[in-house]
């Protein structure tokens, strides 16, 4: 056979069809993302999803900047006979919570566990007591130059005093739950505090926290970049866009390598 009936019969190879064992591997590499991508859906539906922290009302626990991951699963459960079976468990106090916010437009909010439907609180001289316990809580730390009122007595006493500075909708409810001199936390609900006691608005401003409102728990702090909170507040796509550059072009420097792969407590 000369060279151009050979060049020939190469180029009559090269227009031919894909051969079966071509075409299974076409498949099976089709059947294998399309398995990853229900998967990834699944467990980011289900199982865990990424939050970043763009506040520092759970200074030290969280820091401005941290990325989570959030355990979605852990305290799901319906009250079936096999959820014996399932990981789950109930919130216990001083839990660290993700959670909707119960007013506007339900942003996510992160914060600690302090009272479980049917517990009492109180707040007295820095100091927090659930049914007439003082709370051990080695994690707070207090602002001296912003010290809150509320962490000196909470639930008030006059009430109309600080109307203007709380929700209306929790202004009605604090009244009818408040048993001499206590707060008492209804069912299916949970009141909820940041560690960064002077600098966080929390269930001291707007009320409780709905247990069907509970995403799930963090697991870990899977990535941490110092950040400013101006960044995180970016509301415009241009803005949006220069921080993601930002922490492109600096993530060596400004990672907080030591943070990473840390769990939450």
């Amino acid at each position: 056979m000369d060279e151009a009936a050979e060049r020939a019969e190469a180029g009559d190879s090269a227009g031919k069809a894909a051969t079966p064992a071509e075409e299974s591997s076409l498949r099976e590499y089709l059947e294998s993302l399309l398995v990853t991508i229900i998967l990834a859906v699944f467990g980011t539906t289900f199982i865990v999803q990424a939050f970043k922290i763009p506040s520092a009302s759970m200074v030290p626990a969280l820091q401005v900047g941290d990325h989570l991951l959030v355990n979605k699963f852990i305290f799901g459960g319906s009250g079936a006979w096999y959820d014996k079976f399932l990981p789950y468990r109930a919130i216990h106090h001083q839990d660290v919570i993700v959670f909707k916010y119960p007013f506007e437009d339900h942003p996510y909010y992160v914060k600690r566990v302090i009272g479980l439907p049917g517990d009492r609180i109180r707040i007295l001289n820095q100091r927090v007591y659930v049914n007439g316990k003082l709370l051990d809580e080695p994690y707070v730390v207090h602002d001296l130059a912003h010290a809150d009122p509320y962490m000196f007595d909470f639930p008030p006493k006059e009430l109309y005093l600080i109307e203007s500075e709380i929700r209306p909708e929790w202004a009605t409810e604090l009244r009818k739950d408040i048993r001499n001199g206590e707060l008492l936390v209804p069912p299916e609900r949970l009141f909820v505090m940041g560690d960064n006691r002077d600098n966080s608005a929390d269930s001291r401003y707007w009320g409780f926290v709905p247990s069907d409102a509970i995403v799930g728990r963090p697991l870990m702090i899977y990535w941490s970049v110092q950040q400013d909170i101006d960044d995180s507040s970016a509301s415009s796509v241009a803005e949006k866009i220069e921080n993601i550059g930002k922490a492109i072009l600096y993530f060596p420097t400004r990672t907080r390598w030591s943070r990473m792969f840390h769990e939450v407590h």
